[in-house]
Formats: structure tokens, sequence, C-alpha cells
């Protein structure tokens, strides 16, 4: 039997790898990595090193990255305005996981892992969804339009992805391949959740969810597709991370074509029953269409 592929997991106490660590246990041999041991419930995540990554001493946490071939980064210090231009303060926990994001690849680079998966953020390019998307001036966003958003935290995930381009061109002497995930909507979406006029945000969330086993095969075959060079030569890539959703509004065409990704869900089947008591129900007042009233 092959040896399993060594994986390196940041923020792996965090919500995401809840999601992720079940098929990961399965398939990898993990280092798992956080700030605390312990996930958002309080319960003892098992296997996780507490690291500061943030810290510009890499000699504290370098020797963790030896001998990974991928490492899946999910950390991300919380700031106030996720996806809002909420305050000019959230400036600065943003720019210190920009840092964060810089020490993770290079402790990478420096360690010989060949490639890094990041979790960036559908909010990488969401100025295009706040001001075409919702008004019906655009129809898809392409993970390759300039990426550019109205808020500190979206900011930070396209530098992310500007980051790990500049890693992957191999200017400091080999190239690191990397994949940036743009996460959309990972958690169940509930009715109670919504007011009843709350028609947009609630189509937004349809066409946004990834449920957990799409979210799944899309971190594996993000580290398991053995080339993911574009037509420069460079191993970077950039893929929406939702399922196979009717009312979707990000294009998942390169997930397709270049990592062989196949979503087993659909937001507008799972949910169907609500969808119709919601939307179309008595009193209901919402119009055709993917997204707006």
């Amino acid at each position: 039997m092959a040896d399993k592929r060594r994986v390196l997991v940041t923020g792996a106490a965090g919500y995401i790898a809840s999601q992720l660590l079940p098929a990961f246990r399965e398939r990898y041999d993990l280092v798992l990595l956080d700030v605390t041991k312990k996930d958002r419930d309080g319960t003892l995540v098992e296997g996780v090193e507490t690291v500061n990554l943030h810290d510009p001493d890499m000699g504290e946490y370098r020797s963790y990255f030896q001998g990974v071939d991928s490492v899946v980064h999910l950390a991300w210090r919380r700031s106030g305005g996720v996806g809002q231009p909420r305050d000019l303060e959230d400036f600065y926990p943003e720019h210190a996981n920009v840092h964060l994001a810089y020490n993770v690849y290079r402790a990478s680079l420096e360690s010989g892992v060949r490639r890094v998966v990041v979790a960036s953020s559908n909010h990488a390019a969401d100025w295009y969804e706040h001001n075409l998307i919702h008004d019906k001036k655009m129809e898809v966003v392409d993970p390759y339009q300039l990426p550019i958003s109205d808020n500190f935290y979206g900011w930070a995930k396209a530098t992310y992805e500007h980051l790990g381009f500049l890693f992957a061109t191999g200017v400091f002497g080999r190239k690191l391949e990397n994949v940036q995930v743009r996460i959309g909507a990972p958690r169940e979406i509930r009715l109670e959740d919504f007011k009843p006029d709350d028609i947009r945000t609630y189509k937004r969330d349809l066409g946004a969810y990834i449920s957990p086993r799409d979210l799944q095969q899309l971190f594996t075959r993000s580290i398991e597709t053995e080339s993911i060079e574009n037509e420069h030569g460079i191993p970077w890539l950039v893929v929406y991370g939702i399922s196979g959703n009717t009312r979707s509004f990000w294009s998942l065409s390169n997930a397709r074509r270049v990592l062989g990704y196949e979503p087993e869900d659909d937001s507008e089947v799972k949910y169907a029953a609500e969808i119709q008591g919601f939307l179309y129900g008595q009193g209901a007042k919402a119009g055709p269409g993917k997204v707006g009233s």
C-alpha cells in the first residue's frame, strides 16, 4: 500500500477544518496546527499542536513543514468587518492576516512543500456581487476577473491570491504550487435566519451554498490533482467553492476543467420544499431569477 500524503492544516480547530478533517483523516497523514486545541464549542480537536504562525521567527514552527507534501491554509485572525466595510480599524487585523499568509508561503517554500491550498473567499471579488450581480447587470463572476473588493476582509483575501501567484512564478528559486479556493457559504440554510421580506439574502445564500461533501471533494482534488499549471506554465489556480447550485452566480468552469471537480449537491434540490414556501408561498413577493428581489 502506497504511503499516505503528508498534509499540514493550519487553523485546524476552526469551522472549515471541522468539515474537512473527517475526509482528511481517512486520506492523509496529518499535521494539525492552530493557536488553540479546542473548537468553537470548546471540544478538544484530536491531534492539534498549538503554534503561533503570526510569529515572524519561523524557527519556532518551520520544523512542522518538513516532509510535508501539501499545506492547507485555513488559519485566520478574526476582524470586525467580514465582507462589510464596517470600520477603518479593520485594516490592522487583516494586514496581520496577510503577514500570516506570507509566513505560511515562505515556510512552505523553504521546507520543500509542493503545494499550498488556501482558504480564500468569495469576498476577494465581492464588489461585482454588491454592485452588479444583485442589480442584474452581470450574470456570473469568473475567478480570473480582476479581484476587487469593497471591504478589508476581501482585500486581504485578494492579496493572499496575488501573494500565491508571486510564489508560484518561481522567482524565489522554485515554483510553489498553489490553489486559491474562494469559499462561498459552507453552512446550512435555515429559514428561521431570514425575515419574510429578506428575499435577496435568501437567494444569495442558495447560490453561494457549498455542502460538506462538496467542500471535501474540492479540497482533496486541490491537493491531489497532478498538474495545475496554466497556459504560461505557472502552477496557480483560483476557483470558487460552491456546490452545483441552480442559482449560482460564480463560475465553476475552471474548477471542473482543471481539478475535475464534480459537485454532488444543489441547494435548489436540497432545500426544495423550503424554497417553495419561502419564495413562492402565500404572501411571498419573490421575483424570478437567481438574485435580486
